[in-house]
C-alpha cells in the first residue's frame, strides 16, 4: 500500500511539473536580442624578454646581462618581485652549442607593465645594455569581469526596451521574463605588436636627447549580447 502511494504520488508530482513547463511554453511571448559593447584600453601588457650571451670573443654572461636588466627595471620603479617572472619555470637556463665555440645560454623572462608608456621606457633601457629580444605576449584588462557585468546589465535593458516598442503599436503588454540566455565576446586586437616598433638613430644621440618610442596598444572589444523571452498580455 505503502509503495502504491509513493507512485501515485511521484506520477502526480511529474505531471504537475509538466504542466508547469506546458504552460510556460504555451502561454504567448516575445524574444528580442540586444547587445552592448565598449573598447577600453589594456592596462595590463605582458612582454617577453629573451637574455642570450654574446658569442662573440668578449662574449656578455647571460648573468650580466640579466644583472644589468634588473638593475635597469628598478630604477624605472618597476616592482622585480611582482611583476618579473621566469617564462619557463621547468628550467633556469635554455642551452645550446655552436661549433666551436662552446655553450651558449639564454635565459626567458615574462615583464608585467600597467601603461604603454612604461612599455616604450622598457624598450629604450633594455636597448641600452644590448638586450633587444623583446616581444609582446598578450594584453589585458584588469577590471574585465566588472565590465562584463556592466555590459550584460545594459544588453538586459535594451532587450527589455526593444520589447516594449515591439508591443506598443498593439496595446500589449510584456508581463516577466520566462527566458535569458547570454553570449560573451573578448576581442584583442593581436595587430599592436612590439615588433613593429623600430628605434632608429638611437646609438647617435645623447640619452637625454631621446624620448621613448611611443607605443599605442590598440583597444580591447568587450561585448555582451543577450536573448530574452517576455511573457506578453
Amino acid at each position: 500500500m505503502k509503495k502504491l502511494t509513493l507512485t501515485i504520488a511521484l506520477l502526480c508530482f511529474g505531471l504537475l511539473s509538466f504542466g508547469q513547463t506546458k504552460n510556460c511554453i504555451d502561454q504567448p511571448y516575445l524574444e528580442t536580442t540586444a547587445k552592448d559593447d565598449t573598447l577600453v584600453n589594456p592596462d595590463l601588457i605582458y612582454l617577453d624578454i629573451l637574455i642570450s650571451e654574446n658569442d662573440e670573443r668578449n662574449r656578455v654572461s647571460t648573468e650580466e646581462l640579466e644583472a644589468k636588466m634588473i638593475n635597469r627595471l628598478k630604477s624605472l620603479g618597476i616592482d622585480i618581485e611582482e611583476q618579473l617572472t621566469l617564462s619557463d619555470l621547468a628550467s633556469n637556463y635554455k642551452k645550446y652549442v655552436l661549433r666551436k665555440k662552446g655553450i651558449l645560454k639564454d635565459k626567458a623572462y615574462r615583464l608585467e607593465v600597467y601603461d604603454s608608456e612604461t612599455a616604450g621606457k622598457v624598450l629604450v633601457e633594455l636597448e641600452e645594455v644590448g638586450i633587444s629580444n623583446v616581444s609582446l605576449y598578450k594584453t589585458d584588462y584588469s577590471q574585465l569581469e566588472d565590465l562584463k557585468l556592466l555590459l550584460k546589465t545594459k544588453a538586459t535593458a535594451k532587450a527589455k526596451k526593444q520589447a516594449e516598442h515591439l508591443l506598443a503599436p498593439l496595446n500589449q503588454k510584456i508581463t516577466r521574463a520566462l527566458h535569458i540566455s547570454d553570449t560573451y565576446y573578448e576581442r584583442f586586437n593581436a595587430a599592436a605588436e612590439l615588433d613593429e616598433v623600430v628605434i632608429v638613430g638611437y646609438a647617435g644621440k645623447e640619452k637625454e636627447e631621446y624620448k621613448p618610442p611611443s607605443i599605442e596598444f590598440k583597444p580591447i572589444k568587450v561585448e555582451s549580447q543577450v536573448s530574452v523571452k517576455f511573457g506578453i498580455e
